[in-house]
C-alpha cells in the first residue's frame, strides 16, 4: 500500500480530529484525485451481501458469456497490445432520475433489492461528501448539489464490472486509461484482488484495496467547477493473470442539462480568460466524451471553450 494514499475516516468528522480530517479531503482533491472512505455508514452486511450476489451473478449469468467472446475474438492469443478494447464483464444499472433495475434481465429479486438500498445509501453518502467539499471550498452549503440538479435532478448509475483472470495483461488493459467525465465516483471494489491504478506525478500508483471501504474519485465537471483547483485524474485497470477483480462504481453525476462552470467565488481576479474553465451543458460535454474518453481532458475543455464562444448556454445557476 501507499504510504501517503489518502485515506479519510469519515467517523472523526463528529469529533475534535474534524479539521484535520477535511484537511485530508482537501489534499486528496488537490493533488490526488482520489481518497479511500472507511466508517462511512454503509453497514457491512450490506456490503457483504451486495459482493456475494454480484459475484454469484457474474458466475451464473456473464463468467460463460465473457469466455465466449474471448473466444470468439482470439484474445487468449494476442502477440501485440489491444488498443480498442476492456478486459471486462459490465452490466449498468441507472438509479436517478429512474430506476431501471426492475428491466435488467438475469438479476435475482434478492439482489434487485440490495442493489436498490445500496444506491439509496452511496446517493445519500454523494450529497454529504459534495457537502464537505463545498466547505472546504468555502462554498455555500449545497452549491454542488444545486449546481447538479438542472431541472430534473442529477443523474446517478452503477457500472457493475468484473475482471476475469487475463492470461495477457501486459498487452490486454482490464479498463484503459482515462478520467472520468462526470461528478463524483464512489467506488466499491474487491478487497482481494487489487488492479485500480491512478497516475500521479507521472507514475501509476496502486488504489489499495481494503476491505469494506468505499474510494471516492473526482470527475471532469468538479475540476471545471472548482476552475482547477480539485483535479480529475488518469486512472486505469490492470488485468491480473489470477483471480477475478469486482468492481462497482457509482456515478453522480449532473443533470443532462445542468449548467456547468466555474463557481464565482473560486475565480481569482486576476486570472486571464484563457486560465478559465469553460461554461457548458453537461449533456453537451458528455457526447464529446464518449467519442474521446481514453484520450487526454485537456483537449475536450478546450473544444468546450471553443463552443462556449459561439453558443449563449444562459445564465450559471446562482445561489
Amino acid at each position: 500500500m501507499d504510504q501517503n494514499f489518502p485515506i479519510v475516516d469519515m467517523g472523526k468528522l463528529n469529533t475534535q480530529e474534524r479539521k484535520s480530517t477535511m484537511e485530508i479531503i482537501k489534499d486528496a482533491c488537490e493533488n490526488w484525485g482520489f481518497f479511500e472512505l472507511v466508517n462511512h455508514g454503509i453497514s457491512i452486511e450490506m456490503m457483504d451481501k451486495v459482493e456475494k450476489l454480484t459475484k454469484d451473478h457474474y458466475k451464473k449469468c456473464m463468467e460463460q458469456r465473457f469466455k465466449e467472446m474471448v473466444a470468439n475474438k482470439g484474445l487468449e492469443c494476442v502477440q501485440s497490445e489491444i488498443n480498442d478494447l476492456d478486459w471486462e464483464s459490465t452490466f449498468f444499472l441507472r438509479h436517478l432520475p429512474s430506476s431501471n433495475i426492475s428491466e435488467i434481465p438475469d438479476l435475482d429479486d434478492d439482489y434487485r433489492k440490495i442493489m436498490k438500498e445500496f444506491a439509496l445509501k452511496l446517493e445519500n453518502l454523494a450529497e454529504e461528501l459534495l457537502d464537505l467539499l463545498c466547505e472546504n471550498l468555502g462554498l455555500e452549503k449545497g452549491y454542488l448539489k444545486k449546481v447538479f440538479y438542472g431541472s430534473k435532478g442529477p443523474n446517478f448509475g452503477t457500472k457493475v464490472s468484473n475482471y476475469p483472470p487475463c492470461p495477457k495483461p501486459d498487452l490486454i488493459k482490464g479498463l484503459r486509461a482515462h478520467t472520468d467525465a462526470g461528478g463524483i465516483i464512489l467506488l466499491f471494489q474487491d478487497d482481494k484482488v487489487s488492479g485500480l491504478q491512478l497516475l500521479k506525478d507521472d507514475q501509476w500508483i496502486d488504489v489499495p484495496p481494503m476491505r469494506h471501504s468505499i474510494v471516492i474519485n473526482l470527475g471532469d465537471q468538479l475540476e471545471v467547477i472548482t476552475n482547477g483547483k480539485y483535479k480529475s485524474v488518469m486512472h486505469r485497470v490492470i488485468a491480473q493473470t489470477d483471480g477475478a477483480r469486482m468492481s462497482i462504481a457509482s456515478f453522480y453525476n449532473p443533470s443532462d442539462d445542468a449548467v456547468i462552470s466555474p463557481a464565482p467565488t473560486l475565480l481569482n481576479e486576476n486570472e486571464t480568460t484563457s486560465e478559465i474553465y469553460p461554461k457548458f451543458v453537461f449533456d453537451d460535454y458528455m457526447k464529446l466524451y464518449m467519442g474521446l474518453k481514453f484520450q487526454a481532458k485537456e483537449p475536450r475543455f478546450e473544444a468546450m471553450m471553443k463552443a462556449m464562444s459561439s453558443v449563449d448556454v444562459g445564465p450559471v445557476v446562482s445561489i
